[in-house]
Order: C-alpha cells, then structure tokens, then sequence
C-alpha cells in the first residue's frame, strides 16, 4: 500500500526551493526573448522580407511568400511542442527550458547575418527558410515549460495570476521587437533600414538570450515534477507522455485547440495583419512609423493587462472571461480595418488597444486553464500539443489567409468584410471549445491519472 503523501505549501518550502517571484521573473523574461524573436520574424516579414527574399513578385505577393516562410514556423511548432514536452515530462522543466532558448537565440542571430535575393539568389529564400524552422522548433518547446514552471511553483488559489506572467512575456516580447523597428523607422530612412537597418534587431537578440540563459539557469526545478516524478516506478517513468496524451486526455486536447482559434488569430490580425494592411492596402511604407508606435503603446498596455486579468480569474473563474474575449474580437473585426484605413494615430491607436485588451481576456487565463487539463506526468506534453497544433491553423495561416480575402493589393477594392466574417466564425469555433471545458480555477496541480493508475 503507498503511504500518503503529504505536499508542503509555499511558505514550508525550504532553502533550496525557488521563491515564486525568481521562478516567474525566469519564465517572464526568457519568454519575452523568445517572442521578440519570434514576433521580430513577422514584422520584419510584413517589412522588408518580401522585397528582400522575394524581390520579382508583385508587392502583395511578395509579402505573402514572406508569410509563407513565417507560417512555417508555426508547421514546426508541434514538433517542438511534442519533442521538448517528451523530455519535460521525463527530465523536468528546468532543462528544456534552457535549450528552447538557446536554440531560438542562435536562429534569430543567423537571419541577422543571411544575404538576401540579391546576393545569392534562390539560396537566400532557403537559409530563411531554415532558420524560421528552427525558430518554430524552439518556440513549440518554450511555452508549455514557462507556464508550468509558474503554474507548478505557485498556490492553487492564484495561479491564474501568477501563469499569466508567463503570456505577458509575449507582449513584453512584442514590445521589444516593436520597439526597436519603430526607433530604426524614426531615425533611419527607408533605404538606410532595407540596406543594412533590419539586421540590428535580430543581432541584438543575442545580449537578450544570454541575459535570459542566465536567469533561468538559476531557478530550481517544479516541486510538482520533482514530487510526481520520485512517486513513479523506473518503469513508468519510462512511459511515453505522447501516448499517454492521445490515449488519456484527447478530449483535452481538442478543447485547448478549439480554444486557442480566436485568441491565436486576434492576435495576428491586431499585430502582424495591421502592419501589412496600413503599409501595403492604404498607405504606404512610410506609414510604417505610425502603424509600429500604435503597437508599441498596444503591447505595453497588453503588457500590464494580463496579469490583472490573470488575478481576476482566480476570483470570477476561466470560462467567463475566456467567453467575453471570444465574443469581443469578434465584434471588434468589424470595426478595426476601418480604423485603421482612416490613417488618423488616434483611431489606429484605438484599433490596436482595444484589440488587444480583448485578446487578453483569453490569453490571461489560459496558461492556467490549460495547465489544469492535464495530470503531472504529461502535462508539458498536453498542454504544449494542444496549444502548438492549433497554431497551424490559427496563426500560421491568419496573417496568409487575411491578405487572400482582402485580395490584391493594386485593384483599390479590399474584402476587410470577408476578413471579419473568417474572425468571427473563429470565434464561434472558440466559444464552443469553452461550452465543453469544465471550469478549473482553483482546482489543484497535484493529480497525475497514470499515478493514480500506479497506486491503485
């Protein structure tokens, strides 16, 4: 018979346990130099990459090659997602964590350093294409290790709040990434930046990976993990969590699928869409200044949203607001392109910030919610699939998918209607997913159904 176990809480943790701030500071930091990275590719394919990588298609056409290689990225994602989450439920967290890192710090320096189209031709394309793969790969692995490292280090009764540190770390990421193309628009023109000014961004990610390879490599592993993973037989840590995910928790599995369709395509079409819809459809490249200081001030206000969004779900629960969110964006699309079309900074401000206050009321939430869908022993594995293969076909193709409904950009005639329409059917998709999900909040980290299984 297996003698009961007995859990300490926060304040009974020892010297060698990670306070929860380090522990979410670790996952907020690292996390935001992944999506610098990572949200540094989409702007800079909205930018400059069409014309750089993809210089003998028409305008709008070119930009969507640019997006089909951004898309890619998101193809590559699952498999990270599976291969990082394999090993972070069998090695731990900690580990996998400092690899996703490394990984996403050596691609996005070498874009820095690729010849373009007319250095070397149809080999430019490629090497892009390469390194946005292993861009995809790192990301894919990142997620699902940073939420559960503050999830499983936090108290039941607030990890709403403290998983949503983790998610604004993609905004503190976009921040950065939209922060340093906006000073190089101001103080470069045009041709000084399509020349030689967009490499600085992605080089400059280097300082920022060593800095987050610094702070993560001084946190201690999950006390969740660590507790689950001594209870487990040497056979069953042997299991395969990929297995376990399919067989146990496919359920699961398509809920946080469903659930990500409008959260994931909102965001694309309020960051990376807006930039190519003002520079490309009404405007031109010199408006880039405007749509890029909307998106500053955007991610900043994105920045502080989430986690009070994320300690307000501990109180009224996921599910509602997750709702709100989902029926918000969806409003929303209707409004945005036509904010945006007027070139006025006050209307394309308004456009982005409330896009983005609305897109917060799912993201905030969901690093928790997610992470109490799955037991111990798979849950880097679950929550990493369900979020990673719904990026497939939300963001990797939203930003694909929008530039074909609007149609081309030379006729003056632009679907921004067809647009809404596909956000809204997203949304439906989304609030269906939330109709079948139980609520969570406040529901303990600490069950693992292939332990249960174990003791029985």
């Amino acid at each position: 018979m297996t003698s009961p176990v007995t859990h300490p809480t926060q304040a009974e943790q020892g010297p060698g346990e990670t306070n929860i701030v380090k522990v979410v500071f670790a996952s907020l930091i690292g996390t935001a130099v992944e999506w610098y990275d990572f949200f540094l590719y989409g702007s800079a394919a909205a930018l400059v990459f069409g014309t750089l990588f993809f210089p003998e298609s028409e305008p709008a056409a070119a930009t969507m090659l640019a997006f089909g290689t951004y898309a890619l990225g998101f193809v590559a994602r699952p498999l990270g997602g599976i291969v990082f989450g394999h090993f972070g439920d069998r090695v731990g967290r900690k580990k996998m964590l400092v690899t996703s890192l490394l990984l996403m710090g050596v691609a996005t320096f070498a874009i820095g350093l690729l010849p373009t189209y007319a250095t070397i031709g149809l080999g430019a394309p490629i090497l892009l294409l390469a390194c946005r793969l292993v861009q995809g790969f790192a990301v894919g692995g990142e997620w699902g290790g940073a939420v559960l490292m503050a999830a499983e280090h936090g108290e039941d009764s607030r990890r709403g709040f403290w998983s949503s540190w983790p998610q604004a770390g993609v905004a503190l990421g976009n921040l950065f990434a939209t922060g340093v193309l906006w000073l190089l628009a101001a103080f470069q023109s045009d041709d000084a930046f399509l020349a030689w000014g967009w490499r600085i961004p992605f080089l400059l990610s280097a300082v920022l990976v060593i800095i987050g390879l610094w702070v993560r490599l001084s946190i201690e592993e999950s006390p969740v993990f660590k507790e689950a993973h001594s209870e487990l037989s040497t056979s069953e840590k042997q299991h395969v969590p990929l297995f376990e995910v399919i067989k146990k928790y496919p359920r699961e599995v398509l809920v946080a699928m469903g659930m990500r369709m409008a959260e994931n395509i909102s965001y694309y079409l309020f960051t990376v869409i807006s930039i190519t819809f003002l520079t490309t459809y009404v405007g031109t490249t010199g408006d880039k200044g405007i749509i890029l200081k909307a998106l500053l001030i955007g991610a900043v206000v994105h920045f502080v949203t989430i986690p009070l969004i994320g300690a307000l779900s501990d109180k009224v629960g996921r599910r509602p607001l997750y709702v709100a969110g989902a029926v918000g964006v969806a409003a929303w699309s209707w409004i945005f392109f036509d904010l945006i079309a007027s070139k006025s900074e006050t209307k394309i401000l308004l456009a982005v910030v409330v896009g983005l206050v609305l897109h917060a009321l799912m993201y905030a939430p969901q690093a928790a919610f997610f992470s109490e869908l799955f037991g111990t022993s798979v849950r880097y594995t679950g929550a990493s699939v369900g979020y990673q293969l719904a990026s497939i076909f939300a963001g990797a193709l939203a930003p694909i998918i929008a530039i074909k409904l609007l149609g081309p950009a030379t006729n003056g005639a632009m679907n921004v209607d067809s647009v809404a329409i596909y956000m809204t059917i997203a949304s439906v998709i989304t609030l269906v997913a939330v109709f079948f999900a139980k609520e969570t909040a406040r529901s303990s980290l600490r069950h693992d159904r292939v332990l249960d299984n174990a003791h029985k």
